[in-house]
């Protein structure tokens, strides 16, 4: 079974892929379970791969939380793959003690640095360097699926880096950056509500025509790259950025 989350395209797009290599049935979009406020009660007779996106170099935090209230039987066995912008850090640390928790054998942990999204930080690369990382993590995830198939663990990565990345930094990250406020729609604002959609937080209402945003948010850029009017902005930070969202064919 693969579970992934994707708020702009990226995990989803190597979950579907390696579900091909693995002919895998079994699809999980666990942000549209979040969204209705729903946990799992899973079994499958195959490993479970999870397929994430990387905040602050640990798995998001709404997903671990997903992880731990729910409730997977048949076989133990649990990969984790993390799309990145820079790397995963040492995210297998934090995904290995998840699954001593949820009884789970760890398999590893491996990051695939795909296309930027965190626009409230960073820049997206442009459109050609954006195609050679999806070509590079198709590359990899095929790699990652053949170890899969043959029943091998995947690599963990961790430096020592990539510890305070994981630790110092996370915590940091999540207590000072992930907040709403800052968010805003311009004037180029529809009020198509496109936003409120994607949200998978159930943070943002339209009032008089436009996006309002609550309290709870995890930063996950849907609202911002998924607008289709480029009408959303995070205080001074994405202005003048490219925003990205990988479409699926």
């Amino acid at each position: 079974m693969i579970l992934y989350f994707s708020a702009t395209g990226n995990s989803r797009h190597l979950a579907l892929k390696l579900a091909e290599d693995l002919e895998e049935k079994d699809i999980v979009d666990i942000g549209g379970m979040i969204k209705k406020g729903k946990t799992g009660s899973f079994a499958s007779s195959n490993p479970y791969i999870f397929v994430l996106p990387t905040y602050g170099w640990r798995m998001p935090r709404i997903v671990s939380d997903f992880i731990e209230n729910s409730q997977f039987d048949g076989n133990k066995r649990a990969y984790f793959v993390l799309t990145c912008g820079d790397s995963s850090g040492n995210a297998g640390k934090y995904a290995k003690s998840l699954c001593l928790t949820k009884n789970l054998e760890f398999m590893g942990c491996t990051g695939i640095k795909m296309p930027e999204n965190y626009v409230a930080m960073f820049s997206v690369p442009d459109e050609r360097t954006s195609e050679t990382l999806i070509k590079s993590g198709e590359k990899e995830i095929k790699r990652l699926g053949q170890l899969i198939k043959e029943g091998n663990p995947i690599p963990t990565d961790h430096s020592f880096i990539g510890a305070l990345e994981s630790g110092i930094v996370n915590s940091a990250f999540y207590t000072f950056c992930v907040k709403a406020k800052g968010f805003r729609s311009t004037e180029q604002c529809i009020g198509c509500g496109l936003c409120v959609q994607y949200c998978v937080l159930n943070n943002i209402k339209l009032k008089d025509g436009h996006p309002v945003w609550g309290n709870n948010c995890t930063h996950c850029m849907a609202c911002i790259c998924r607008c289709p009017k480029e009408a959303i902005e995070y205080k001074n930070k994405s202005q003048g950025k490219r925003r990205y969202y990988l479409e699926e064919e």
